[in-house]
């Protein structure tokens, strides 16, 4: 039997290893952009190689975290836009490190899907490109599984990011203490948490579809606004970190809310007290809480409403670390303050 007679029952049996060579050929330009002259490695070979500076880094800790776009891939599929979810992935996983402080050095990606095909495969990819390069930070390799049996027509999308961060220079939260205050950074949208309640919310209770048009979005669709990007905060915290500002602790705003994400960094001995009404509250968000009937606490957990990351400084700290966010190209502002207590969060 033939090589080619081999590949063909392959892709009778629903992979097609030609069309995964031909359309990997075709991003690697875009990944070649994102390299770092640590990478030792070029795309396509079986580990990626990484090396650390050790001139840059005294005690050079890695930071690591993996996540995934989740049922916002769902949005995608059904407005066949697929060229921001790549953007989701990488963003998200930069904020979750560069929380601790850590610079983004290389990034990689899972793609499983039922049937590869063109334009989304090179979409996603392009945006993973895109983002990456605009941190600073290596594709460093990546996975594409072409799974007809297990994923049908859908996709999954994963990427897992590697930091780098000095050891004395981890920020922990721990220096976090009544008189501090907190410092909310905008939002555009619900990132990549909270759509299968606005899923349910949106398309089963009010049968709206992606394509339709409410007054409250302002001219926008449903899938437009649902589908905004998920916002990189890094350049921010570079720059505070630049100008040797004392960021005491750093909280990326996800799935749980400011409930939920915010005690994760909290002295034991803290509480804070948040006021909702600073920050403007993106549109979707009123929608999704009026046509929805969400308790207000429940909202504040399911979604970000508007606050995609909450940064805790001296108050002495506050106007420049304020001016620092807007300087960057974000909405921020001074939106609540720490106080003594049991490691609550309290929003009014």
């Amino acid at each position: 039997m033939s090589t080619k007679a081999k590949s063909d029952l392959y892709k009778a049996a629903g992979v097609d290893i030609d069309l995964a060579t031909s359309l990997l050929d075709q991003v690697k330009k875009k990944f070649a952009a994102t390299r770092r002259p640590e990478m030792l490695s070029p795309i396509g070979g079986f580990g990626g190689l990484f090396q650390i500076d050790l001139k840059k880094y005294r005690e050079p800790v890695l930071v690591s975290s993996i996540d995934g776009v989740g049922t916002k891939l769902m949005i995608a599929m059904m407005m066949e836009k697929f060229d921001t979810v790549g953007y989701d992935i990488v963003n998200h996983c930069i904020n979750d490190i560069s929380v601790q402080g850590a610079e983004p050095v290389f990034f990689m990606d899972y793609i499983g899907i039922g049937k590869l095909r063109s334009p989304l495969y090179e979409q996603v990819l392009f945006g993973i490109a895109d983002a990456c390069r605009a941190a600073n930070c290596a594709v460093l390799g990546g996975e594409t599984a072409e799974m007809p049996g297990m994923y049908g027509n859908d996709f999954d999308l994963v990427g897992v990011i590697t930091g780098l961060v000095e050891r004395s220079e981890i920020i922990t939260g721990e220096k976090i203490c009544p008189g501090h205050v907190a410092i909310g950074l905008g939002s555009n949208g619900m990132h990549t948490n909270g759509y299968s309640l606005a899923r349910k919310i949106l398309f089963a209770q009010c049968s709206y579809t992606v394509n339709t048009k409410l007054p409250e979005l302002g001219g926008e669709t449903v899938g437009e606004a649902l589908l905004k990007p998920h916002i990189c905060y890094y350049p921010a915290i570079r720059r505070a970190r630049e100008e040797g500002l004392p960021l005491d602790g750093i909280a990326h705003i996800t799935g749980g809310g400011l409930y939920d994400n915010v005690p994760r960094i909290l002295p034991e001995n803290v509480d804070v007290i948040f006021d909702s009404g600073v920050l403007p509250v993106p549109s979707i968000f009123k929608v999704l809480v009026h046509r929805g009937n969400v308790d207000p606490v429940e909202a504040y957990r399911v979604f970000n409403m508007g606050i995609g990351m909450v940064w805790f400084v001296p108050k002495a700290a506050a106007d420049r670390a304020v001016a620092v966010c807007r300087e960057s190209g974000f909405t921020a502002d001074v939106i609540g303050e720490v106080v003594s207590g049991h490691k609550n969060v309290k929003i009014h």
